[in-house]
Parts: C-alpha cells; sequence; structure tokens
C-alpha cells in the first residue's frame, strides 16, 4: 500500500463546505492530512465537517472580512498545533451581468471575498506556515476569457492569478511554494449562488459546454487531483505557475 501524501501535515481548505472545496478538503483527509474547512453557511459547514469526519473540523467565517479570516487563522493554530502545512485558498463568490447591471455593493462584495480575502488569509496563516509548506490559490479560467457580463468575476480571478505570481516570488526564498489552479466549467453550486434561476443556469451550461474542447463541465474532483499535486512534494520544483483544469477552453 501506497504512503499517504499528506500524513501527519495541517492543511486549511477556505470555502470548504461544498463544490470544489469540499472535494479538496476530502481528498486531504483520504491522504492523511488534518483539515480545517471555512464557509459562511453555518448548515453546510457542520454537514461537511460530518462528513469528513474526526481528521477535520469547521470554522463559520466570511473571508471577504479581517476579523473573519483572524478566526480562521485561530482554528488553524488551535487544531493543527501551532502550525500548517498547506492552505488552499478556494473562497470565492460569482457575480455576472452586463456592466450596467453592477452596482458598486456587488462590486465590493465580490472583490471583498475572491481578492481581499485571499490576500489577508495569506497574510494571516503565513506565521504558521515554515519551509515545505505550500499555498495553492483559487483562480479561473475565466482570468483570461473576454466574456459578455463576465467583466467583475473575471477581473477578481485574474488578480488571484497576480497574487500567485507575486507571492510566489516573495516567498520562495522562505521555501514556500505559491501556485495557482484555474478550473473551466465545473459543477458546482457557483451559479445559482450568484443568484441564477435553473433556466439561466441551464442555458449557460449548454451554451458553455458547446464551447468547451471537451464538451462538458469538469468535475469537483478533477480540481482536487490537481490541487493535491501542486501541494504535495511531486511538485516540489513547481512554484508561480498556473495550471489549467478547463478541458481545453483557455488554450484552444
Amino acid at each position: 500500500m501506497n504512503a499517504r501524501r499528506f500524513e501527519g501535515k495541517v492543511a486549511l481548505v477556505t470555502g470548504g463546505n461544498s463544490g470544489i472545496g469540499l472535494a479538496v478538503a476530502k481528498a486531504f483527509v483520504a491522504e492523511g492530512a488534518k483539515v480545517v474547512v471555512s464557509g459562511r453557511n453555518e448548515a453546510n459547514l457542520a454537514a461537511a465537517v460530518e462528513e469528513l469526519g474526526a481528521s477535520a473540523t469547521g470554522v463559520a467565517a466570511d473571508t471577504g472580512r479581517l476579523d473573519g479570516i483572524e478566526r480562521v487563522a485561530a482554528a488553524v493554530r488551535e487544531f493543527g498545533g501551532g502550525r500548517l502545512d498547506v492552505l488552499f485558498c478556494n473562497a470565492g463568490i460569482g457575480g455576472f451581468g452586463p456592466i450596467a447591471t453592477i452596482s458598486e455593493q456587488k462590486w465590493d462584495e465580490l472583490m471583498n471575498v475572491n481578492v481581499k480575502g485571499v490576500y489577508f488569509t495569506v497574510q494571516k496563516v503565513l506565521p504558521l506556515m515554515t519551509r515545505g509548506g505550500a499555498i495553492v490559490l483559487n483562480a479561473s479560467v475565466a482570468a483570461g476569457k473576454g466574456d459578455p457580463g463576465g467583466a467583475m468575476y473575471a477581473a477578481s480571478k485574474a488578480a488571484v492569478r497576480s497574487l500567485g505570481r507575486s507571492l510566489g516570488a516573495e516567498l520562495v526564498g522562505a521555501g514556500i511554494r505559491v501556485n495557482v489552479v484555474s478550473p473551466g466549467p465545473i459543477e458546482t453550486p457557483i451559479f445559482a449562488n450568484a443568484g441564477m434561476n435553473e433556466q439561466q443556469v441551464a442555458d449557460l451550461k449548454v451554451a458553455w459546454s458547446d464551447r468547451n474542447p471537451m464538451k462538458r463541465f469538469g468535475t469537483p474532483g478533477e480540481v482536487a487531483a490537481t490541487v493535491l499535486f501542486l501541494a504535495s512534494d511531486a511538485a516540489s520544483y513547481i512554484t508561480g505557475v498556473d495550471l489549467l483544469v478547463d478541458g481545453g477552453r483557455g488554450s484552444f
């Protein structure tokens, strides 16, 4: 039997109560890690922690706010015994629509979670990480595409991609690798959570699948496999990259 890649390690997954985040948290637990998951929806978070078992704990927090991020960092410090080996910054929200429909409130809410939250989560948990640590940021293939109605969301994910490069350069001397995973269309609740109705979601899925070279949406598990690779010793010579998990959408 092969040794589990994250045996004895501590991982934090923000937005780990559903979708990609939950799939990644499950994969880390299966590979031997102790996992802290955060989320804003307390009911979903409780269900996720129950599913993950004794190797995981949850903290209800809005990572678009500094007090929420500090609460997450405190939970990691307690559950992980003062250390953190892997951070997966996954918490994010969607926001789509023509420019005329986007309010300042919508802009601020999305940017607070998708950009500010990523930056300050890294800042607050960094003191717990030592040489050999790995950070993976969740961006999106949207960062490099020009989809009508997607400007605000794409801008936030382009910022995450930029953070991956800059933080990777800043932390390489400390022995901490920073990489980015950019999913394409994935079967998650993000569209419904962004306020789209069932018909809008169905129409969007048909359109996006048609434009995708693989003609389908990906699964959270496919993204999780990529995240665990980037966080593992198998990627020990990789930092600053943006790895697309998108069925070819961003490449051709």
